[in-house]
Parts: structure tokens; C-alpha cells; sequence
């Protein structure tokens, strides 16, 4: 049979915001990859580029927009690219209308287009037409009762779940020695500021013997540490019956040969349960890391949002945290400015993170989301005073966070290298070496690193190794350790 001399068709995929956005770039690169497609990093040498876009918040839309701006500009010849197509969670929630206001973008196709957009590529190169996305309210298309959804999965398409046939092969993207894994996707919480459940649809879980399966896969690709994501971690299982099936799968992903870290994330204060704390404490391999939405500390704000808890609940829950393992660490997001908030709320806020000892906090101005409940309320605060509050809380968010980096100075820490350094020793002396990476209680991109200093002739560890330290220094949030 004659080899083909026809080249193959180019891809980028460019990913913006969360790490569940990055596990959906990998399934369609996967998709891709199994029907011929060559995958290439620069979407300047590629046919064509997928922009993976966000929809969250207003400054994620911004940059969504500009990266989708940015890789149309290569059509201008000098480039290989001739298309840019907008898929993700701002394609999702906007469809025609993103479509309408943005003509650069050759299509505008959502998360039901992701089974074939092969074909939607193939067409769109051809000089075709494809369709914009209709977006409509994704939490109708799967019954109200979490038990009576997975009858259904297989004639809706949900980003990391399988729609129709085999699950994708995925394709990794990055050569991190870390990755995330997603158990869920779409969330059944109605807070009052989040658009999130409109777009990415009612809670699903995956099977447990899926997740351990692509955690095996990933293992067999050199990730020593998986990221669980999802929406709302605390609820994985409900949909299959058993509310208790996330403290059983960490058992499972802790023995899978290859794996040294599982680290959990997005979980729901009030749906963290005793044995799932238990199981975060005691379970092999799982990291003590504790990624909490707190969101606020005012009770009468947070029941405004429509979420539950208090200062004195979330302290208590910290406490119950620790117990388990008391060098554990905290991050948190909060929301300043949602309407109604008064300067006692604020107080409150401020008395919370004070006491809390949290490791990172990311600190957010409100802003209405189209179609949430928080739009339609009153009480909305001026733009200057969310403003100034979310300066008054970053500034102390950056005191206590480094305040409790520098507590860990003496910890015998384990910090998974993630890249080495230019050659420099602890005294800025040339010929020794340094490595930087996380320990176990920081989180991949957001929750700072650790730069492991080694002494003269030294051979340095390579990426995805973990090395044994003691932190010796701190600045911010990030760590200085010696090896050991």
C-alpha cells in the first residue's frame, strides 16, 4: 500500500482558566489525535486554533476574548493558520451572540460539538459554514433527582464524560509532572453570584473505575501527581447513590503504581462530612490540602448568596482540619462587595481570616453575572467601594499569608520538582544548584512554590522527582528549603 503524501492537518488547542478547562483541552486534543490530526503548540504553525475559552468572571471573558483576537491576528498569511474556532465555557454561554460581536472567530461551537469536531474543523478549513452554538440553560437537560442521571449521559455531551460511545482517548498537553483528574462536571448549588450551573449543567459523577483508570494512564505518562477537580468535590457519588464514594475512591488512587500525590479540590464547607475528613487525614499518598470555598465569614451575607455557615463554624471546621493533621494547609477564595455587604460584614470577614491562619486566599471584587440571581438584587455598592474593599482585604490577606509561610520555617517538607533552576547557591554564590516546586500543601499555579536550595557538587533531581528539605526561609507565599 502506498504511504500517504498528503501532510496532516495542524491543531493548536490554547486553554484559559481552570485546571477543568485544562482536562477538557486534553479530551479534545485526544479526539483530535484519534482521527488524524497532528497537535502543535504555537497556534502560529497550526491549520487551525481552538481557543478553549473561560467564562467565569468578567476579567476571564476579557482574556478570553483577547487570546481569540490574538490568534485570529495570525491570519494575516505570514502563518500556517487559517481558522480560529471558540469552544469552552464562554462559547457555552454565548454562542450566536459571542459569534455576532466577534467575526474573527471562523465558528463559535459548544460543549455538544466536542463528540465531532473533527468534522467541524474539517468544514470549517474547507471554506464551509458551521452553525453557532444556541446556548440554552444546560441544568434542564438531565433529571432534577441526582440519582436518576447517568440513564441519560449517554445523549448529552458533558466535557470529561462520556456522550456517546468509548470515553476519548486523552492526550496530554503539558509535561508537567502533574495533572489534574477530573471526577465530576456541572454543579446543582444555586449561589446566588455564580453562573456556573447554567453553563457546565447539573452535577454528574464519573465511575470510579474511570477515574482510577485515566489515573493509571496518567501515571504511565510520567504524572506523579493527580489534581482531582471538579465543580464541587463534596458531592461526588451522590448522583450513584453513595454519598460517601470520594473517601473510598482516595484509597483506590493512592494505590495506583506511579501516583505519589493525590490532592483534592473545590471543596463545600457545608457538605464536608467527618469521614471524608477522615479519609483526607488518614488515607496514603492523599495530600494535606484543604481547598475550602469559603467564599465570606458573615453569616447574614453568606445566607444572601444563598450558602450556609458562619466565622464560628468555619473556625470550627478548621479546627477539625488540623486535628488530622496539624501542619495542613488552607486556601480559600472570598467575594467582597456582593450587594448588601455593609462595613460589619466586612469586620466580620476581616476577624475570620485573621484567626483562620489560611496559606493562600484569592481575593475577588464582586460583579454581576448574566442571568444569576445576585444581578437582580438591590443593595448593589458602588464600583469606587468594592474597590477599596477588596484593597483593604488583599492587604491584609498578603500579611497573614506570609505570616503563616514564614510559621513553616523548620518543617521537614517533600517538594515535587517541577523545574530546575539557574545554577545559584543559598548565599547567591555560583556552582550549587537549586530546584523549585511544591511542597504538599501547595497547590499546582496559584498556591505558591518552594525553591530547594542544594549545597556545592550536589547533583540536582530531575523534574517530576521528589525531594526530602527543611524550609529555612519564606517570602510571600512562597518557600525557601535546604535539601536534606
Amino acid at each position: 500500500m502506498p504511504v500517504s503524501t498528503t501532510p496532516r492537518r495542524r491543531v493548536a488547542l490554547v486553554t484559559l482558566g481552570c485546571t477543568r478547562n485544562e482536562v477538557d483541552s486534553e479530551e479534545l486534543a485526544g479526539r483530535l489525535q484519534d482521527e488524524g490530526w497532528e497537535l502543535v503548540d504555537d497556534a502560529a504553525d497550526a491549520d487551525v486554533a481552538v481557543v478553549n475559552t473561560c467564562g467565569f468572571v468578567e476579567q476571564a471573558k476579557k482574556d478570553s476574548i483577547d487570546a481569540l483576537l490574538e490568534a485570529s491576528d495570525l491570519k494575516d498569511g505570514s502563518n500556517r493558520t487559517r481558522a480560529v474556532v471558540a469552544v469552552g465555557c464562554l462559547a457555552e454561554r454565548y454562542g450566536e451572540q459571542l459569534a455576532s460581536q466577534l467575526p474573527e472567530a471562523d465558528a463559535v461551537l459548544g460543549f455538544d460539538s466536542y463528540t465531532t469536531m473533527s468534522d467541524h474543523l474539517t468544514a470549517i478549513l474547507g471554506g464551509g459554514h458551521v452553525a453557532s452554538h444556541t446556548p440554552s440553560d444546560r441544568r434542564k437537560l438531565l433529571p432534577l433527582a441526582p440519582v436518576h442521571r447517568p440513564a441519560q449521559l449517554s445523549t448529552v455531551a458533558i466535557p470529561g464524560l462520556p456522550a456517546s460511545g468509548p470515553r476519548p482517548v486523552r492526550a496530554r498537553l503539558s509535561g508537567m509532572p502533574w495533572a489534574p483528574l477530573k471526577i465530576a462536571s456541572g454543579c446543582d448549588r444555586r449561589c446566588a453570584f455564580c453562573a456556573i450551573p447554567s453553563f457546565r449543567g447539573a452535577f454528574v459523577s464519573r465511575l470510579p473505575q474511570d477515574v482510577v483508570a485515566e489515573a493509571e494512564w496518567l501515571a504511565q505518562r510520567g504524572v506523579r501527581e493527580v489534581f482531582l477537580v471538579s465543580e464541587n468535590s463534596t458531592s461526588y457519588g451522590k448522583d450513584l447513590g453513595d454519598l460517601a464514594l470520594l473517601e473510598k475512591l482516595l484509597p483506590q488512587l493512592g494505590e495506583v503504581e506511579g501516583i505519589d500525590r493525590v490532592r483534592v479540590s473545590y471543596l463545600q464547607p457545608a457538605e464536608i462530612r467527618p469521614g471524608l475528613l477522615r479519609a483526607m487525614a488518614e488515607t496514603t499518598r492523599v495530600v494535606p490540602y484543604y481547598d475550602i470555598s469559603f467564599q465570606h465569614a458573615s453569616e447574614p451575607l453568606l445566607r444572601r448568596m444563598r450558602r450556609f455557615g458562619s466565622r464560628e463554624a468555619f473556625l470550627d471546621l478548621l479546627g477539625r482540619v488540623r486535628e488530622g493533621n496539624p501542619t495542613a494547609g488552607v486556601r480559600t477564595n472570598v467575594i467582597l462587595g456582593f450587594p448588601s455587604e455593609s462595613e460589619s460584614d466586612v469586620d466580620e470577614l476581616e476577624a475570620f481570616l485573621s484567626q483562620a491562619r489560611l496559606d493562600v486566599v484569592g481575593v475577588f471584587g464582586y460583579s454581576d453575572e448574566d442571568g444569576t440571581e445576585a444581578e437582580r438584587l438591590d443593595g448593589h455598592l458602588p464600583d469606587d467601594v468594592v474597590s477599596e474593599r477588596v484593597a483593604r482585604i488583599t492587604d491584609l490577606v498578603e500579611e497573614l499569608t506570609s505570616q503563616r509561610a514564614a510559621e513553616r520555617i523548620g518543617e521537614d517538607v517533600e517538594v515535587l520538582v517541577e523545574e530546575l533552576d539557574d545554577e545559584v547557591s543559598e548565599a547567591g554564590e555560583t556552582g550549587a544548584g537549586s530546584v523549585t516546586g511544591r511542597t504538599a500543601y501547595q497547590g499546582p499555579d496559584v498556591d505558591g512554590s518552594t525553591t530547594v536550595l542544594f549545597a556545592p557538587g550536589v547533583p540536582r533531581p530531575a523534574v517530576g522527582e521528589i525531594v526530602r528539605a527543611t524550609v529555612v526561609g519564606s517570602k510571600g507565599v512562597d518557600l525557601v528549603a535546604r535539601s536534606r
